[in-house]
């Protein structure tokens, strides 16, 4: 294996020839394979200093410069399904010099983005999203009496996904000239589960296969002559074609092929080539190896999946950190488990990230991985909560999103008990808008029979924890942000929470400040800096967002002169509306003013360089204020 420790942050020069779409197609074959190991290199070396999907990019290698070799772009359209391994794509299209810039701010995306190239055919975030996308490319293009290619790259993780199965459907019925290029490393961000993943994995290791073969040779042995060993081999091909992925998807439609090495370039670009001359919807079965060519990375491709900045020698994290909430999340469901049988856990193929995995280690019989299939485990944990369990759904925030017609008309509707747990609430600065959980609430408070909350540290989302588990007559959801709380030490005994009450921290006379969540630690700093302009502010953790606290409300806005929210949440349809909405219906007349994010799609980059740009810093937030009381 290549020793990374030599490289250099210089482009490398076989990568170097590499300036924009189309050079790579006038390459000799010969240089290929330099090629593949100077795009590697520089892969790891720059992203070493600003973080990324460094596994997924590394498995892609071959397959990006092979798919540059026989497709032109823009004419022909590739896209990416979740799109954070499309690196490599980006370097084989001009944009080798702005790697070093990738997540960060004013830098290019971690994701395809059309607006940031035409190469880029479309832009994601989240799984599921390229066949469907590339079947109504080729409809248009059908339409159109046009004649360039769609090629979707897909990872056998996204098979789990149920919009990549209603596409497959849907595909052979609507268009006649589609590449499915199925990547299969049996991992999405952890190991791949259920069915599909098993049956994408290798027939050698199938126990049908090996009673198959044996019998073959039996049936060989047991006759002479050159036409019974013609008969047993078609036997055996006839009866393997029933349990390889070829019957799966014939009978939907496409043609087969695979599996193919997807680490031998000219193998994989002489299928493409094959596959642009039919006529028909063809999948590609490519077996590649998720972080291929870093020893570190295929050591652990979860934590390669996504990480930020780390050693080349040896792939360690650069920097320490404290607990992050996704770590308390993990430890204290566990404990709460550890009393009560009838605690279950359900994820979407992010064990790891949840930190679920700290609770699979205690109770692998009541834990559960359905794959990138988030509408499915709401439902799933619906069905638990009929038959007395205690189901926590942990999913971010970002892909909660897909939940919400299961919470709506599942949960909420029926009043099941199902926990949902939303990871990654608020800003996820480096992935940009594909990934903020900045719509959660907005999103899930107008529902019925919810109760909502967000925890101001971590000793408190314990508490949270508790109390969730004790709610048994409707759903719950809590939300929490990315990376390490307030250091807050963890409770021994976490204690019941009063559903919809708030927590006052301080008095104060003329301005109320209702921060939710993290915004507390922001919303003391505020408290602080306008102490020293002599203005006196109360400071309330709201910890429920719905049901809200009401009275404590009415009894800020009549003892202050304005009332402030402080969220990590965007403004419309927010913390911050739902308490004037509660002003209008009550009839308060006090002034308010929410701050959150603005009403847009907030970019990649830094919690401090967006918070800054947004004006959610303290000095910021403190001249809204002054400005806003000098207007009262």
């Amino acid at each position: 294996m290549t020793n990374m420790t030599s490289l250099s942050t210089e482009i490398p020069p076989a990568l170097a020839k590499i300036q924009q779409a189309g050079d790579v197609r006038s390459l000799p074959d010969k240089e290929l394979p330099e090629l593949a190991q100077a795009i590697r290199h520089y892969l790891v070396e720059t992203l070493a200093q600003t973080g990324g999907h460094v596994a997924p990019n590394l498995g892609v290698v071959e397959l990006s410069i092979a798919l540059h070799r026989v497709f032109e772009t823009p004419r022909d359209k590739i896209l990416f399904d979740v799109s954070h391994q499309c690196y490599v794509h980006k370097l084989l299209t001009g944009r080798v010099d702005a790697l070093s810039t990738i997540r960060q701010f004013k830098g290019i995306s971690g994701f395809c983005k059309r607006s940031e190239s035409e190469h880029d055919a479309y832009g994601a975030g989240h799984a599921g999203t390229a066949l469907s996308a590339g079947l109504g490319m080729a409809v248009a293009r059908d339409l159109a009496g046009d004649d360039y290619h769609v090629v979707s790259v897909v990872g056998d993780g996204a098979f789990t996904c149920g919009t990549t199965l209603e596409a497959l459907n849907n595909i052979a019925t609507t268009t006649r000239k589609y590449i499915i290029v199925l990547n299969d490393n049996e991992w999405s961000i952890d190991k791949n589960v259920g069915a599909l993943s098993r049956y994408f994995s290798s027939l050698q290791e199938t126990s049908a296969y090996t009673w198959l073969r044996d019998r073959a040779k039996r049936f060989i042995e047991g006759l002479a002559g050159k036409g019974a060993q013609e008969q047993a081999s078609k036997l055996v091909t006839a009866a393997r074609s029933l349990i390889t992925p070829m019957s799966f998807f014939k009978e939907l439609g496409f043609s087969y092929y695979g599996p193919i090495d997807g680490h031998d370039v000219k193998r994989v670009e002489r299928v493409l080539r094959i596959a642009s001359k039919l006529n028909e919807p063809v999948i590609l079965h490519l077996i590649t190896r998720k972080g291929n060519g870093y020893d570190p990375a295929m050591q652990n491709p979860t934590k390669f999946h996504g990480i930020g900045r780390y050693n080349v020698a040896d792939g360690c994290p650069c920097g320490g950190g404290g607990v992050t909430y996704s770590e308390v999340f993990g430890t204290m469901l566990s404990r709460l488990a550890a009393d009560d049988p009838a605690i279950t856990a359900i994820t979407a193929a992010m064990p790891s990230g949840t930190k679920l995995d700290i609770f699979r280690s205690r109770f692998p019989k009541r834990f559960f991985d359905v794959g990138i299939a988030e509408e499915h485990a709401a439902l799933f944990a619906c069905g638990m909560a009929t038959q007395g369990l205690k189901p926590y759904v942990a999913v971010y925030s970002t892909f909660m999103q897909r939940c919400v017609d299961m919470i709506q008309h599942d949960a909420a509707l029926q009043k099941l008990p199902v926990r949902f747990c939303m990871d990654r609430a608020g800003l996820s600065p480096d992935d940009g808008p594909t990934h903020h959980g900045l719509y959660d609430i907005a999103m899930m408070r107008c529902i019925p029979n919810l109760i909502m909350m967000q925890p101001a540290d971590e000793a408190e989302f314990c508490h949270m924890l508790h109390t969730m588990n004790q709610i048994d007559h409707c759903p719950s959801a809590i939300r929490y942000p990315r990376g390490c709380g307030e250091g807050t030490p963890l409770p021994e005994e976490p204690r019941l929470l009063p559903i919809g009450k708030a927590e006052v921290r301080h008095e104060g006379k003329d301005v109320a400040l209702i921060a939710l969540g993290n915004m507390n630690s922001v919303a003391a700093r505020v408290r602080e800096l306008l102490a020293e302009q002599g203005i006196d502010c109360a400071l309330v953790n709201a910890r429920f967002i719905k049901p809200l606290d009401e009275e404590c409300l009415r009894r800020m806005a009549a003892s202050c002169k304005l009332v402030v929210t402080l969220e990590d949440h965007t403004v419309v349809g927010g913390f911050g509306s739902a308490v004037q909405e509660c002003f209008t219906h009550a009839g308060i007349s006090a002034p308010l003013l929410p701050i959150g994010w603005p009403d847009a799609f907030i970019e990649h980059g830094t919690l401090e360089l967006l918070r800054e740009k947004h004006g959610l810093t303290p000095p910021a937030i403190v001249q809204r204020i002054t400005e806003r009381l000098s207007a009262i």
